[in-house]
């Protein structure tokens, strides 16, 4: 069963963050720039939030407020959902799902960020998966052999 820590060694754990006194125009520049969805909202105390693409359109824009004056921790999510490295991604599927998130920060034994995995993370982990059991089918059912170190 694959779990969360082996999509991040493929993706990588880089997670960026922003402080909660930052204006959501310089969070959105930071999202723009590195073309990301979302934004761990960090203090001197450690995680404080997320702000995503969808609180700044529902709780910016919609409501008519000036980014360049409001800050993000005005508008920042703080029930924040997390995941631990350990959790199968399956599970991290089904949260996602269910509590209609996009982005679900990722905290390591020791309560440190070790990465971020978004919805499409997991569809391209979901793509590369049947691609790889489609393979082996093929090879079974046409008689080739399966690749070394597969069963």
């Amino acid at each position: 069963m694959a779990r969360l820590r082996e999509l991040l060694q493929l993706k990588g754990g880089q997670v960026l963050t922003i402080s909660p006194s930052q204006t959501v125009l310089a969070a959105a520049e930071l999202m723009n720039q590195h073309h990301i969805g979302c934004l761990v909202v960090c203090d001197e105390r450690g995680i404080c939030g997320i702000l995503s693409e969808r609180d700044i359109l529902q709780r910016v824009v919609a409501a008519r407020r000036d980014p360049s004056s409001t800050t993000v921790g005005e508008v920042m999510t703080t029930q924040v959902i997390f995941a631990a490295p350990d959790m199968p991604i399956d599970q991290a599927q089904r949260i996602m799902m269910e509590k209609r998130i996009r982005h679900l920060p990722v905290i390591g034994e020791d309560g440190q960020l070790c990465g971020m995995i978004s919805i499409g993370d997991l569809n391209a982990w979901e793509a590369r998966t049947k691609d790889t059991t489609i393979h082996l089918l093929q090879e079974y059912i046409y008689g080739r052999p399966a690749p070394s170190g597969s069963s």
